[in-house]
């Protein structure tokens, strides 16, 4: 099933009983993150705060803290058939038969089918604020005792390449400073700082428009790793199957979701910058104060009664963890277009998924696991990863028990371990320089004579398949159960 919008999709929540209403008043200033992260670390539901402390807005958050629900967001009957969605494209088999290759051209057409559709009138603009407004009336949450105020943690970014036109959408927090003012947190690596510095060259300011709330897939198409210049608004309406409606923002060139709760329209000026952070970041640690573009506030516009969307972020499991699972799982089948050879990948929630990734291969020539380990670095955000671990095919590496023992026990330090310098993620703070560092690849494959190894590879221990049928059919003889 796929919903048009937030509302829809609480709907569906609460009839599934997986979204809880909390009648008592909350404050937005620390409580609403305590009871979230509690009810998050047990995998428990959506929360649809009612009554918040200084804002007549009810906060919802959480909606995609499970497994079961980052499916259904995704129009997906479980979260294991999200990477199917593009089974079409990846049929490399030129010897197609007409079926497979009329599915490829309709996966095509689709795609080519996915722009967004522009509409006259928007519920996101029942309500428009171009003069009597304040951030302040918004039940923005301050997530953790140590952060440097209060954030807007769940925003749909939008701005254009001043150059192409193409307009880019991501997900950037925003520290409140004032009324009309917050910070834009976008790392050097995104597209949103990429258009920034192009309208700095340009020496014009740079127009944005923020989104809260939306469609489920459109919210997740902004936190999507896609190309530069790639529209993450029409990816969205092709995992939607059908076109994100969008309308014209009120003062600002651009196309913002036509069925958002609340828009936020302005710009950030060039070479302006203020401090912002710290903040309590996904990595578990609160990412440090730094200087940061400025966003104007211009205009607000919002539905008559608006929900107030928000994540917190913090010491994994949390929301966002499900949310870049779906993102492994999405993008999986592109990376093993490009490197066949890969079987799986997990990215753990332990690692923040720009720290660590276990990767099984089919190995077939010496160092196959040092060839996959460059070229993982050189895929998009995959350079971020600061650990890769390869594995041999029929090691399950969604089980991290059994891949952290065959790592343990196969590899040499010295001949397995490969050492590069380059970029690292913003959030990273081990490495001595920001942004850039130290990265490690494991091979923890079985070793082959042509790697050096002369002597024999002892064989895993396994009892024989009889024994265990024999057991299996007796077990209720043994007392046991």
């Amino acid at each position: 099933m796929i919903f048009d919008d937030l509302r829809e999709f609480i709907d569906f929540l609460e009839d599934k009983k997986e979204l809880v209403r909390i009648k008592a008043e909350v404050d937005p200033v620390l409580e609403v993150t305590e009871i979230t992260d509690r009810i998050s670390k047990k995998g428990g539901p959506a929360l649809l705060f009612e009554k918040v402390k200084g804002s007549e807005m009810p906060i919802v958050i959480n909606l995609f803290g499970s497994y079961r629900r980052m499916g259904w967001a995704l129009g997906a009957d479980d979260f294991t058939s999200i990477s199917q969605r593009f089974a079409p494209f990846l049929k490399g088999d030129l010897n197609l038969n007409l079926r497979q290759k009329l599915e490829v051209l309709y996966g095509l057409y689709k795609l080519s089918a996915s722009k967004p559709k522009e509409v006259k009138k928007a519920v996101c603009q029942e309500i428009v604020k171009e003069k009597d407004f304040s951030l302040s009336d918004y039940p923005v949450l301050k997530c953790w005792p140590g952060d440097g105020g209060r954030f807007i943690t769940l925003p749909l970014v939008m701005t254009k390449d001043p150059e192409s036109g193409k307009q880019n959408m991501g997900m950037y927090r925003m520290q409140v400073f004032d009324d009309r003012t917050t910070g834009m947190h976008w790392h050097t690596h995104h597209d949103g700082a990429v258009n920034y510095r192009k309208a700095v060259k340009l020496g014009k300011r740079l127009e944005v428009a923020v989104a809260l709330g939306g469609d489920p897939v459109t919210i997740f198409a902004a936190t999507a790793p896609l190309p530069y210049g790639v529209e993450e608004l029409f990816f969205a309406g092709f995992l939607r199957g059908k076109p994100v409606e969008v309308v014209k923002a009120k003062t600002v060139d651009l196309m913002v979701p036509a069925r958002a709760e609340i828009v936020l329209e302005g710009y950030v000026e060039i070479e302006e910058k203020r401090r912002e952070g710290p903040f309590g970041d996904h990595t578990g640690y609160y990412s440090i104060a730094d200087d940061y573009p400025v966003f104007r506030v211009t205009c607000i516009t919002h539905r008559k009664t608006p929900l107030y969307p928000a994540t917190i972020v913090g010491k994994p499991p949390m929301e966002d963890c499900y949310m870049g699972k779906a993102t492994e799982r999405l993008f999986l089948p592109f990376i093993k277009m490009q490197m066949p050879e890969i079987v799986d990948m997990n990215l753990p929630v332990e690692g923040v998924f720009h720290n660590c990734a276990l990767i099984s291969i089919k190995k077939s020539f010496p160092m196959h696991a040092r060839k996959v380990i460059n070229a993982v670095w050189g895929l998009g955000q995959m350079m971020f990863t600061k650990f890769i671990f390869i594995f041999d095919e029929e090691v399950d590496v969604q089980n991290i028990s059994d891949a952290a023992w065959k790592a343990f026990n196969n590899v040499d330090p010295a001949r397995d371990i490969v050492i590069s310098e380059g970029p690292l993620d913003v959030l990273d703070h081990s490495s001595p320089r920001p942004i850039y560092g130290a990265k490690m690849g494991v091979d923890a494959t079985r070793k082959w004579p042509e790697e050096g190894y002369q002597r024999e590879w002892p064989a895993e221990i396994e009892m024989s398949e009889e024994i265990r049928k024999q057991v299996d059919d007796r077990w209720k003889e043994y007392g046991l159960e």
